[in-house]
């Protein structure tokens, strides 16, 4: 799907594209898509796998949020006001749930999205707790990427 462009951000998603084969969000016409995103530092000075995701449970959590916003605004974006879409994997949903409903209603102040909670055994990392994945309707930034293309 060579047409549809993807983007990496600086750092993490670098790395995971280089190593992992995958994009850390794509866009779709007037939709950003992205991957997965865990509580990690999206661009740390020096990669530590062994030290990746955050090791308090609430921090890891805001961090996988927070790193939502970065690669929404890096696939040029607005972030969270433009997100329709939320799908949430907890390895424990009942030690989480609060946490993300906190953050869903930090970061989208003036609409809510639609959401799916979901409870997994194992995410990615062997240290993942949590991982949010979020599709955005963005028709600016579909309009400025059509303008780069004519």
């Amino acid at each position: 799907m060579s047409q549809l462009k993807s983007y990496a951000y600086p750092g993490m998603g670098e790395w995971a594209q280089k190593n992992l084969a995958y994009s850390q969000a794509i866009r779709v016409g007037n939709r950003i898509v992205c991957a997965g995103q865990g509580g990690w530092d999206p661009s740390p000075a020096k990669l530590d796998l062994s030290k990746l995701i955050k090791e308090d449970l609430t921090e890891e959590i805001d961090q996988a949020f927070s790193n939502v916003n970065h690669n929404l605004k890096h696939a040029g974006g607005k972030g969270w006001e433009q997100v329709y879409k939320v799908v949430t994997y907890s390895t424990d949903i009942g030690a989480q749930h609060t946490r993300i409903v906190e953050n869903l209603r930090t970061w989208m102040p003036n609409h809510t999205a639609v959401w799916t909670e979901v409870g997994v055994s194992q995410l990615g990392a062997e240290d993942m707790h949590f991982e949010i994945e979020v599709e955005a309707f963005d028709e600016e930034g579909a309009e400025e990427v059509a303008k780069t293309k004519a």
